[in-house]
């Protein structure tokens, strides 16, 4: 059997390369958005104060992931600008020590919260004792058992910096199957299976995750790509220093960037809370609903990271510039569609998950108002991507940081200014129309000043 070959990023048509490197991702992401709609379609049913629930539990396991970004990225980053050089063993070595670091803080994360699960959830204030419940039921499976996800998300970054986003892909709809089935299953107890509602949710959840985790890694230890720099990995070596520091350097800005964007969420979430049950359940849900623009453009945005990081190793600026140019007016057009469907359908798509009026009509004004900013969202994921690939992760994180912080006060004014709960979501999107606008243009100067030979 002949072996396939990984996409190389750094020769032919840009647009072919990126399309073939960027879909499987695109869709990957899709199903990922998928298995979140299809929990919160399936709590929907238990009512407002579970969904409530498992959006404060969720708080957590979003925290993780900006935690976890600090391996993935930094190995993801780190490989595909020696892949792109062609310095197959640095890849290597950067891609095992990147999973070192995952399991490491994916075990002391689960530690964390299973042992300080009460403080973590005092945070929120919940005063429902069915919506605490439902929290910390979630949490603790989900977080308990997060290691298999932080292994996942970094797998995924690997598999992209060398060029093979096929592997994700599959392993992620095969998931996505298992979770379709456990779901119904689990949370209302279909046949011999028990009612475990909330608990049911989260069991699918880290179900799939372990699926994924096993199918990913055994594609990977039986594919014939070549070169496959993820194949025949020393896990157990300790390599020098400075490979950790490399990894550190690029991902330790987008660790602090995601947590801190998690930290300000929970903020609002408190916020949001004196509203009600109703009102947090909108919050969450609509999260998972805006997703479809989010996971699609973070996916677009982790196929050009690695375009990007590759054609950097490899001296290559026009291309990178072009390359950009080509995800700016794909995401655009997507974000337009996005914003266009929310706008103009937000009841039809509400009452996927909500049933009781008062739900119904908050998330209705949520779609609305987030609508207007879902091709700035887009273009700003593209464009954080796109410098993290340059490896100008601490800029992207001190830009971003300090426009989401700008949340907090402008939701403190515009609530108060007298438009109650909807000053939050505008909150939201004048700061999202805003950090678009500033990461597009600061993009566009830095690929002005990089030398011809980078």
């Amino acid at each position: 059997m002949s072996k396939a070959k990984t996409v190389d990023l750094t020769s032919g048509p840009i647009l072919k390369t990126l399309a073939e490197l960027a879909l499987p991702i695109m869709i990957s992401s899709m199903l990922g958005t998928a298995y979140s709609i299809m929990d919160m379609a399936w709590i929907g049913l238990l009512g407002a104060k579970a969904v409530a629930g498992v959006g404060v539990g969720g708080m957590y396991v979003w925290l993780s992931q900006g935690l976890a970004s600090l391996s993935r990225m930094g190995g993801q980053v780190n490989t595909a600008q020696a892949c792109g050089r062609k310095d197959y063993d640095q890849a290597r070595s950067y891609a095992a020590g990147s999973l070192q670091l995952t399991a490491l803080s994916g075990i002391l994360f689960a530690a964390v919260c299973v042992i300080f699960i009460q403080p973590l959830l005092g945070f929120f204030n919940l005063t429902d004792a069915e919506t605490y419940t439902a929290a910390k039921s979630y949490t603790l499976i989900t977080c308990g058992l997060i290691l298999f996800s932080y292994l996942n998300l970094t797998l995924t970054g690997l598999s992209t910096a060398q060029g093979d986003s096929r592997t994700p892909l599959l392993a992620n709809f095969i998931g996505l199957a298992g979770n379709m089935i456990l779901d119904p299953l689990l949370i209302l107890g279909i046949g011999p299976f028990p009612r475990l509602e909330v608990a049911g949710a989260a069991i699918a959840t880290v179900s799939s995750q372990i699926l994924v985790f096993v199918v990913m890694v055994l594609r990977i230890r039986h594919s014939r790509l070549e070169p496959n720099v993820l194949q025949h990995l020393n896990l157990l070596s300790v390599f020098p220093k400075e490979y950790y520091k490399h990894i550190f350097r690029i991902g330790f800005p987008t660790a602090i960037q995601g947590s801190i964007y998690c930290f300000i969420s929970m903020i609002l979430t408190r916020m949001v809370s004196g509203y009600g049950a109703a009102a947090i359940a909108t919050q969450r849900v609509g999260g998972q609903i805006e997703s479809v623009s989010w996971n699609t453009a973070d996916g677009f945005a982790s196929a050009l990271n690695a375009f990007i990081a590759q054609n950097y190793g490899a001296r290559k600026k026009d291309r990178i510039r072009k390359g950009y140019s080509l995800s700016f007016r794909v995401l655009t057009i997507w974000g337009l569609f996005v914003t266009a469907a929310f706008v103009f359908l937000p009841e039809p798509i509400a009452r996927l998950f909500f049933h009781e009026k008062e739900a119904l009509d908050t998330a209705v004004n949520y779609l609305v108002i987030i609508g207007f900013s879902e091709v700035f969202m887009s273009i700003e994921l593209m464009t954080v991507g796109a410098l993290s690939g340059l490896g100008r992760t601490r800029l992207s994180s001190t830009i971003s940081v300090i426009l989401t912080g700008s949340r907090i006060p402008l939701a403190l004014i515009l609530t108060h200014a007298g438009m109650g709960l909807n000053g939050v979501w505008w909150a939201l999107t004048i700061s999202s129309i805003v950090k678009g606008i500033v990461f597009t243009l600061t993009f566009r100067h830095i690929s002005r000043r990089l030398p011809e030979k980078v």
